[in-house]
């Protein structure tokens, strides 16, 4: 279930059996991803971690928990040199998004002179890439889904829903708990925004909030110039910078491509490829502003995805809302990381 909503009203023809919305998914799109993986499926083959829990959080790329308690891991043999190796990877990893904010629609339908609100965002760090299949391998042989210490516990009785097509704890669209090797770069979908927090939580990172996102996507630094972008690489919309319905992939593609659409801090494909969860609920009103209220807690995503037809939903400030346990073909997970996670790295001895 998602909120079928447009950021303005369309006039351009819809596809046959194109989505009402911009999360839904459509059928016979997600009955071909079905097929092609149920007839050709190339699991993932098992991985063996070290036992020591630094060299295992390593391995895991549990990086931000590393940095979480530097301390300890200092006084280990091999401590210092792991740090560095971790702080080398993580600037790699990701990118610097600085202070700016971010004007969030209180409508459905942004249209211009709409009542927002200002939302003031610190500088933090924004993963250059969403996480992908290969990565969330690691939390779920991580016994991920039994940590109970990961899910809220309000949770806990639906974990017993979060099944993959072999009905084993996994993203829904994976066999037998392994993904399909030959999508390891991809990004992961079939997961909730549960299983995204939760995931985020393992690996020492948090998921952006909507305005940090929007922020890193439209770049509106403080400065004299008061710019924002209408997508991470400039104001026209190319479709040789992302993968949306019209640029005629029809699929995710490899997290690293697209390079040409980056944000100026190399973040790739915050537009296009998956929509992406944030930690934000959707919370809007119609235009006589009354609230929107749902059967169930819905959670803001945002940046479209390959199968995202109206040009209008796939920019840095388009937003709508989806069921927070909904786990679909389309949406992904960004990780963020708070700046001094870094710096306190940096200063322990």
């Amino acid at each position: 279930m998602s909120i079928k909503l447009f950021s303005k009203k369309s006039h351009e023809p819809a596809p046959p059996h194109a989505a009402s919305g911009p999360a839904q998914p459509r059928r016979p799109l997600l009955k071909r991803i079905l097929r092609r993986r149920d007839d050709a499926y190339d699991p993932a083959p098992p991985q063996k971690f070290p036992d020591r829990p630094l060299d295992r959080c390593e391995k895991l790329g549990r990086l931000g928990a590393i940095l979480a308690d530097v301390p300890r891991w200092k006084s280990e043999a091999g401590g210092a040199a792991a740090i560095a190796r971790v702080l080398e990877t993580v600037d790699e990893r990701f990118g610097l998004v600085p202070e700016g904010f971010a004007s969030i629609p209180e409508t459905v339908h942004d249209t211009p002179g709409c009542p927002e609100t200002d939302h003031a965002t610190a500088a933090f760090l924004l993963a250059r890439h969403p996480v992908t299949n290969a990565d969330y391998q690691g939390f779920v042989d991580d016994d991920g889904y039994e940590n109970l210490d990961l899910w809220p516990q309000d949770i806990w009785p639906h974990l017993i829903d979060m099944k993959d097509l072999a009905g084993v704890a996994a993203p829904r669209y994976w066999r037998d708990g392994r993904h399909d090797r030959r999508l390891a770069d991809h990004p992961v979908v079939g997961i909730c925004y549960y299983e995204a927090a939760a995931y985020a939580a393992w690996a020492g990172y948090r998921l952006p909030s909507e305005a940090e996102w929007q922020m890193a996507a439209s770049w509106r630094i403080r400065s004299s110039a008061q710019t924002i972008r209408r997508y991470p690489w400039g104001d026209a919309l190319d479709v040789r910078h992302c993968n949306i319905w019209s640029s005629g992939i029809g699929r995710t593609v490899a997290v690293g491509e697209y390079a040409s659409g980056a944000a100026p801090n190399g973040v790739l494909q915050l537009i296009g490829n998956v929509w992406e969860w944030t930690d934000s609920d959707f919370i809007a009103a119609d235009d006589d502003g009354r609230s929107i209220i749902g059967d169930m807690v819905l959670k803001s995503i945002r940046g479209g995805a390959f199968d995202t037809y109206f040009a209008s939903q796939a920019t840095s400030t388009f937003r709508t809302g989806l069921v927070g346990l909904a786990r679909v073909h389309n949406v992904g997970v960004r990780c963020a990381l708070d700046l001094d996670r870094i710096e306190h790295a940096g200063e322990s001895p």
